[in-house]
């Protein structure tokens, strides 16, 4: 089987008529980066922003001639909203978001008696995720710091706690949900398009970890990194969820604002260490979601003591309490101290996380207690719009 190639991708393209219906999308330069793994093609188009729905027909178009493409196992193209884009398209009319969601409806149960919250509308400018009740993105200014672990923990105690939760694992480059759930094997689709997410231990899990192999190099750009992450965020089979979990990956970078942009979250947690250069980093983190107006629900001080296993002794290795008193001067709550243990390194590493492999320890009563403080605050916020950001 021959390799397929960008510029076979690109020639292909041509057949697909741009919204000017006179030039071909790859003339009017709206096609972003190609990228090409595994016979799979990644790529997406970039459009205005009211006219996003209006065009996913076009989209459609360029995803099936390129899955027809000899050598091709599958497509992943998304729309790149923007709103400075394609000066060739005519004036757009506005867009209308229909009806989502059971706002101003009271906590629901399901048959089984458990409570769950309503779906919450999406801000203004936003589409949500059809099925999902609430998005919370799990952030860090740095690397490092435990994110990842926190994020997989503070998802099992919602789940523990009675809520129906899946978790997104929004690092492209260094996706760590496969292994930090033990997790192998490739996702099915549905009808070519809709993914299945993959699942353990009762969560509904995806990851860009699952599409690539796990020692291929992303050396993506910003719109490859968007078009990416929205897709695993809109085209997958989530079902019903109270709750969807994202773990960021660390920093301000491309995909935090694509979250922020685009997606209606319901706030965001921030994972710190407590010494000061890990706080000035979280602070960035918090900064920068205070900007686009999402509700930043807390901070959580990981890897905040440690007990020596023999002894008891207890050490405050990096520090002890930053986190809190940064919480504190800046207003903003305070989730919980989560110490350094040898256990949850190993439960890690071995993919059986702590809050499933020792539902009844210590260290899964802490993270049980953060969830319940971040779905209190979900549950109980008032929603407010929020900017949609436009890229000068």
């Amino acid at each position: 089987m021959t390799d397929v190639t960008k510029e076979q991708v690109l020639e292909t393209l041509k057949a697909v008529r741009g919204p000017d219906l006179e030039h071909d999308i790859v003339e009017l330069g709206m096609v972003s980066d190609v990228f090409i793994s595994d016979g799979k093609v990644y790529f997406s188009i970039t459009v205005p922003a009211d006219r996003a729905r209006e065009l996913e027909p076009m989209r459609l178009a360029a995803e099936r001639v390129i899955k027809e493409m000899p050598g091709v196992k599958g497509a992943l193209v998304t729309l790149t909203a923007d709103k400075k884009a394609v000066a060739a398209a005519p004036a757009a009319r506005p867009a209308t978001n229909p009806p989502h969601g059971h706002a101003g409806h009271d906590h629901q149960h399901d048959h089984a008696g458990h409570a769950h919250a309503p779906q919450q509308p999406p801000r203004a400018g936003k589409i949500g995720v059809p099925g999902i009740g609430a998005i919370i993105a799990v952030a860090s200014g740095k690397g490092g710091v435990g994110k990842s672990t926190t994020a997989v923990n503070l998802a099992l105690g919602l789940l523990a706690n009675g809520l129906r939760v899946g978790i997104l694992d929004a690092d492209i480059y260094g996706p760590s949900m496969p292994r930090l759930l033990k997790i192998s094997g490739r996702p099915t689709q549905i009808d070519g398009r809709i993914i299945n997410p993959m699942e353990n231990y009762g969560l509904k899990v995806m990851s860009m970890g699952f599409l690539v192999d796990e020692e291929t190099a992303m050396i993506w750009r910003g719109p490859m990194v968007q078009s990416a992450l929205l897709q695993m965020l809109r085209e997958v089979a989530w079902g019903e969820l109270d709750v969807l979990v994202v773990d960021m990956p660390p920093g301000t970078g491309d995909a935090q604002l694509t979250m922020a942009q685009q997606v209606p979250l319901a706030g965001a947690v921030i994972v710190s260490t407590p010494q000061d250069l890990a706080l000035i980093d979280a602070r960035k983190g918090l900064n920068m979601f205070r900007k686009v107006e999402v509700p930043v629900l807390g901070i959580v001080e990981n890897m905040s003591y440690f007990i020596a296993p023999d002894t008891g002794t207890r050490y405050d290795i990096f520090g002890h309490g930053g986190a809190r008193k940064e919480a504190e001067r800046i207003g903003v709550p305070f989730l919980g101290e989560v110490p350094l243990t040898m256990n949850i390194r190993e439960t890690s590493d071995a993919g059986t996380p702590l809050v499933a492999s020792e539902p009844n320890g210590v260290v899964a009563g802490i993270y049980r207690g953060i969830a319940a403080k971040v779905w209190e605050q979900v549950a109980g916020q008032s929603q407010r719009p929020a900017p949609t950001i436009v890229f000068e």
